[in-house]
């Protein structure tokens, strides 16, 4: 019994690294990083009334924000243009009119003066009201033009007071404008429903949310976003898919970016060599409200219809991307004439099930992000088909039938050793 469920242990665990390489294939050499233009980082700051509350190491929501702001003003890296945009800072009062525009640039995005940044953060005091949608909005505009990296870090302990401007449908609009900007956030002693809304401003544009109830932490994390606004950004390339294979555009190795309709399929081609292996991934973002229960399909098809190997995936609507890959080795051929064998024409559909909720608009398409990458086949030793689960099953049926032995020998073994018993 031991035997046989360590060989079944076997078996899965070899049958879940095949499943991990499919569902994520290698990074592809896409697009070229821009660095053109210095790096943005807008630091968007809740100044509303609530971060006067001490309960963040002895000290209020607003000294932990001011103490983290200027360790981060000390650290960023020379070549990030960093700005200062407050929300709730200047209006007191109780018109909710006029708290909802209450919304300013504290330190302009552009080359840091830190002592100008720093006396700048010093003049902040607790005052009004939580506008965070129109705060992101602003924010858009205060990173505007150039190529180079974009990201807003918004830093709030309470929830937007200024709906019907959802601030989650604000970031899904600036994620469809297409122009590359991050929103990253961070909630300050959050409670379920804060996480809840930061958490979709975040998913919305690829961003992360933190959780944040110690001074450190906030310093550390704020810190880790602005220096990763540095690293080289890899822009996709605009590509239209087909209603067909046929007349698909033809796609070399890279990363791409498209707009699907629902209830559309979209068509692209790649060009595949006897001893190489296509890998390739694509992710659907839900950039509006969409209906919970959605899938995505990825299918490597031949010029003639047959379809090749599929990747598939699901989700429930506990998340706005969702993603699926897919892995298809190109044997080798022998050319009998002596020259270079032909390469295959390979069809990649992709597909969603995607449905607006009632009243959204449904044009344009929801973005999708698609990598294809062309790399040599793998070897006889390096690779997990080269054991026969990529190629054959004759590795799988080897450890069936030497589990299905080991079952009978402990069989006959427990059965002699009861027949010794009662012998003796």
């Amino acid at each position: 019994m031991i035997t046989r469920k360590r060989l079944a242990a076997g078996v899965c665990a070899l049958l879940a690294a095949l499943t991990a390489g499919l569902a994520f294939p290698a990074g592809a050499a896409a697009g070229e990083p821009t660095g053109q233009d210095a790096p943005k980082v807008d630091l968007v700051l809740d100044v509303s009334g609530s971060m006067r509350a001490r309960d963040i190491d002895g000290q209020s929501r607003m000294a932990a924000a001011k103490q983290a702001f200027n360790e981060v003003l000390d650290a960023t890296p020379e070549e990030v243009e960093l700005g200062i945009r407050t929300l709730g800072a200047n209006y007191p009062g109780d018109d909710r009119k006029t708290g909802c525009k209450d919304t300013a640039q504290l330190y302009p995005v552009g080359p840091l003066d830190r002592t100008e940044a720093k006396t700048a953060v010093a003049t902040l005091s607790p005052t009004g009201w939580t506008p965070i949608g129109p705060a992101l909005l602003k924010a858009a505009d205060d990173l505007d033009g150039g190529d180079g990296s974009k990201r807003i870090v918004l830093i709030s302990d309470g929830e937007d007071t200024c709906a019907p401007l959802d601030p989650c449908e604000v970031a899904r609009e600036i994620a469809a404008k297409g122009i590359g900007l991050t929103i990253d956030t961070l909630g300050l002693v959050p409670t379920a429903e804060l996480s809840r809304q930061l958490s979709c401003i975040a998913e919305a544009t690829g961003g992360t949310y933190t959780s944040v109830e110690h001074q450190d932490e906030l310093t550390d994390r704020v810190n880790q976003l602005v220096d990763r606004a540095a690293d080289p950004v890899v822009t996709p390339v605009p590509v239209e898919g087909a209603a067909a294979c046929t007349g698909a555009p033809a796609l070399k190795p890279g990363l791409f970016t498209d707009r699907e309709g629902f209830g559309q399929q979209r068509w692209y081609r790649v060009d595949v060599l006897p001893g190489q292996e296509l890998r390739a991934s694509v992710s659907v973002a839900a950039d509006r409200a969409v209906n919970p229960g959605y899938g995505v399909l990825l299918r490597a098809v031949t010029t003639h219809g047959r379809e090749i190997v599929r990747g598939e995936a699901a989700g429930n609507g506990r998340t706005d991307v969702i993603s699926a890959g897919l892995r298809y080795p190109e044997p080798e051929r022998d050319d009998s004439d002596g020259d270079k064998p032909a390469a295959e024409t390979v069809c990649l559909a992709v597909t969603h099930s995607f449905s607006p909720a009632s009243g959204v608009k449904t044009t344009p398409g929801l973005p999708l992000e698609l990598t294809v990458d062309v790399v040599d086949g793998p070897s006889q030793a390096g690779d997990v088909a080269s054991f026969g689960l990529g190629r054959g099953w004759w590795l799988l049926g080897a450890l069936i039938l030497t589990g299905f032995l080991a079952g009978l020998l402990w069989g006959w073994l427990s059965r002699w050793r009861v027949a010794v018993w009662r012998t003796n």
